[in-house]
């Protein structure tokens, strides 16, 4: 049966890089830790997972200006310098930026599909593939972000990363409602509300996680939260009130910050090459040429196994 994985790149390559020892290097002393920890994560996920089509969603924009237009404070926190016209540089640490080329190189062999979209980060990518998609999505991330992209009906689950690659949570609706009391639909109004400290997302000043759920659960939506705010009989007591119209301004804007886009022009599925297929031929011959000549041991080995069940 057919199945889209759809990886957040980057979320996985940094788990990779902070999860396996960074005493793994290359005979000259670069480090390839992340590019070893990435092929095993994907060997296992599409294994275990049984994909038939991949997609390495990419941040062509990790802090697309529009959204800091919005929300200054939009990730401020992780800008190593600030660029003029954009995009900003991420602080990402140097033993794993010295890997990244060698990434794209090895997803590349593998026939692996990357995809981005200029001026977005890889959720959009994620949240587009996931909208469209018509056969069972998986979508690999440790952002809890992308929890508004869970959808039994449609079958798109979150393979979620954040406690290791040895505890991997599916997430569904019934996992969402159960850890938040809002449904995936509502998630991301609920983090609009809450805010998100990680992504500089002040959400509004004291309303924390029950309470947000509680209005959600009641009202239905923000929208919906905020016509009754504005409704003498919308049932809001004051304190709230007066806490919504405190975060009048931020309301206005962070929707747009925290939703996904979901309608980028990318390419299908089959022109971007996202179906499975053995690594055969120069590829194949290249990824074990570098297996050795770049100590990535057995994750090679494990990569080319895993593909080779689509034969």
């Amino acid at each position: 049966m057919p199945r889209l994985m759809l990886l957040d790149t980057a979320s996985l390559y940094f788990r990779a890089f902070y999860g396996v020892p960074d005493s793994i290097k290359r005979a000259d002393g670069t480090p390839v830790n992340a590019v070893r920890g990435l092929m095993d994560m994907i060997a296992r996920l599409v294994t275990d997972y049984e994909a038939t089509h991949l997609v390495a969603c990419w941040d062509n924009d990790w802090r697309p200006q529009w959204r800091v237009d919005l929300i200054p404070g939009y990730k401020a926190h992780r800008v190593a310098e600030f660029v003029p016209n954009g995009p900003d540089v991420e602080e990402v640490p140097d033993p794993l930026e010295a890997q990244i080329p060698l990434i794209r190189k090895v997803l590349d062999l593998a026939g692996i599909a990357v995809v981005g979209a200029d001026e977005h980060e890889a959720d959009d990518v994620v949240g587009t593939y996931a909208s469209l998609a018509t056969i069972p999505t998986d979508v690999v991330t440790g952002d809890r972000d992308l929890f508004q992209l869970v959808d039994d009906q449609r079958d798109v689950r979150v393979i979620y990363t954040a406690r290791g690659m040895k505890n991997l949570e599916v997430v569904t609706d019934v996992v969402v409602v159960g850890k938040y009391r809002v449904l995936p639909q509502q998630y991301a109004d609920f983090a609009t509300l809450r805010g998100d400290a990680s992504d500089g997302l002040p959400g509004v000043a004291g309303i924390g996680e029950k309470t947000a759920a509680a209005l959600l659960g009641e009202h239905g939506s923000l929208e919906g939260l905020l016509e009754a705010a504005e409704d003498p009989d919308g049932g809001l007591s004051a304190s709230i009130r007066a806490k919504l119209s405190g975060a009048a301004d931020y309301l206005k804007v962070a929707p747009a910050v925290v939703n996904v886009v979901r309608d980028l022009k990318v390419p299908s599925l089959d022109e971007a090459g996202a179906e499975l297929r053995p690594i055969t031929g120069d590829a194949r011959s290249e990824l074990e040429r570098l297996a050795s000549e770049w100590n990535l041991g057995g994750s090679v080995a494990r990569l080319l196994e895993a593909f080779d069940r689509f034969r």
